[in-house]
């Protein structure tokens, strides 16, 4: 498998190419709108073609990149089935699983940061069928995990995220990976740590919010946070209604 993070230290914002070099096909995940061409760059250095954009949630953070790299590309651009969006886009759903040759993703649906919000759990069966790591988006981050508040009915919110957070990907395996779409330097959680990646046995141990109860959990982090800045504009945008 290749396998590439892309990380802009300026925002904390992560994004992911990675594919299957074997029949040329790869996949990035959560793209930024000022990075398409080193995507390309990098996926046309390794004779690989962008097959699959994917963004995890429709980001209030920064601009996507997905629908300009997509068209770019000729790729699908996914979204889970549940976004609110202005445009057409290839639906995902939970539990479907998409080919990339020896790279096989499947999709998890686990909201809470935002009602469409997806993980993608990714193996290179040339390893093995065990799954190497998960894409955790803005569920789950190094540390802590996304705030419940950006659409409004944070309590409801944060509970649905406690769902996702023990029912699908603490129920993952110990050893499996975590790349997560942001780390410390954006405002989409409190406290992220400036290490990029985890696993979920050290977020198990380490992570202070994992081990609340429901409850704990949800008044811990529906307390106010700062909103990002220009957010109504880059969600516009991400929505497709308009320019950021």
């Amino acid at each position: 498998m290749i396998f590439r993070p892309f990380y802009r230290f300026d925002s904390g914002c992560a994004a992911y190419l990675f594919g299957c070099s074997s029949v040329g096909a790869c996949a990035v995940v959560d793209p930024h709108r000022y990075d398409v061409e080193a995507y390309l760059a990098f996926a046309a250095s390794k004779a690989l073609r962008i097959t699959h954009v994917i963004d995890t949630h429709v980001h209030a953070d920064h601009p996507s990149g997905g629908r300009a790299l997509a068209e770019r590309a000729d790729a699908v651009y996914c979204l889970h089935e549940a976004a609110a969006v202005a445009f057409d886009f290839e639906p995902v759903r939970d539990g479907q699983e998409i080919a990339l040759g020896n790279t096989q993703v499947k999709v998890l649906h686990t909201p809470g940061h935002t009602p469409e919000s997806i993980s993608l759990l990714v193996t290179d069966l040339r390893r093995g069928h065990d799954p190497w790591f998960v894409l955790t988006g803005d569920t789950l981050f190094v540390g802590t995990v996304g705030r419940p508040d950006l659409p409004g009915r944070e309590g409801e919110n944060a509970g649905k995220l406690y769902e996702s957070l023990h029912d699908k990907l603490l129920a993952l395996p110990d050893e499996l990976e975590v790349y997560p779409a942001h780390f410390s330097g954006s405002t989409c959680g409190a406290e992220l740590s400036g290490k990029p990646s985890s696993t979920i046995a050290f977020e198990k141990r380490w992570n202070p919010l994992l081990s609340k109860g429901r409850e704990d959990f949800i008044a811990a982090i529906s307390e106010a946070l700062p909103k990002p800045p220009k957010m109504r504009q880059i969600l516009w945008f991400n929505q497709g209604r308009g320019e950021a």
